[in-house]
């Protein structure tokens, strides 16, 4: 179960990577997400894959609601290459689709982040050959999350204009009831990991107490003790390797924009 996990969460990301069709890439971004929670269950870590399911729920369900959102007000353009620029017009939901990426992506002190790094943890935690490789492909799954992550999002809020005049005069401002509910779940994508975690997982944490039978404990409290480097590891390669992309991506459109203009004269 553990192997299969891991398997399908980094082929879901890596797949989520090549995808242009906003729904599409938040629907992979789900099979991903599942596969950490059916890695951490395959190792017992019933109560770390629980709380990743709970947290997963706020922020993909941000994410779902602010695409319906974008989508709604484009007519129903799912193309995230043809929704450019609107970032000034629906700066809310621009605010929120930001949390909501950072949260998948597992940024610092959001969601995703103490149950994406607990499932990681515990498996560099056992000092196995399996857990070290698990760990490592856990690592790349969050480097290309948080890779197709921004470039969703850079892709509908970008400065730079890409929709039709036709479908930019129908854009409307959100509502009420819109906000409200992009708001809650924006609040619970931020304080749920931190409010909850004790609750979940950690050391004298007993969520499910004698309902599930768990023959071992696997590495909770060597997980808590990590060197600081390992914890933060996914988190510095993901920024990293996001800006190599966006560098390089920027390098080859110069590129290609100036043989075009070439080319055109």
């Amino acid at each position: 179960m553990s192997i299969v996990g891991i398997r399908t969460a980094f082929f879901a990301a890596t797949a989520a990577r090549v995808q242009f069709d906003v729904k599409k890439v938040i629907a992979y971004s789900t099979c991903s997400q599942l596969g950490y929670m059916l890695f951490a269950a395959g190792r017992q870590q019933y109560p770390s894959s629980f709380f990743h399911l709970f947290n997963h729920a706020f922020f993909k369900a941000l994410l779902f609601r602010a695409a319906g959102s974008v989508i709604h007000a484009l007519i129903n353009e799912q193309d995230a290459r043809r929704t450019g620029g609107l970032g000034d017009l629906r700066i809310f939901v621009f605010m929120a689709s930001s949390i909501g990426t950072m949260a998948r992506a597992g940024s610092t002190f959001l969601a995703g982040f103490y149950s994406k790094d607990i499932i990681r943890e515990t498996s560099i935690s056992s000092y196995t050959v399996n857990g070290l490789v698990r760990y490592w492909l856990g690592t790349r799954t969050a480097v290309f999350t948080g890779i197709y992550s921004s470039d969703v999002r850079d892709d509908r809020f970008a400065e730079e204009t890409t929709t039709s005049r036709e479908t930019r005069s129908t854009i409307h401002s959100s509502s009420a009831l819109e906000i409200g509910v992009l708001g809650f779940l924006a609040i619970r994508s931020v304080r749920s990991g931190y409010l909850c975690r004790d609750l979940f997982v950690g050391l004298g944490a007993d969520f499910f107490s004698n309902s599930l039978a768990v023959t071992e404990q696997n590495g909770w409290a060597s997980a808590e003790f990590l060197p600081v480097t390992r914890k933060r590891l996914p988190t510095i390669r993901s920024v990293r390797v996001s800006f190599e992309v966006d560098r390089r991506e920027e390098v080859a459109f110069d590129f290609i924009s100036t043989r075009h203009f070439r080319s055109h004269k």
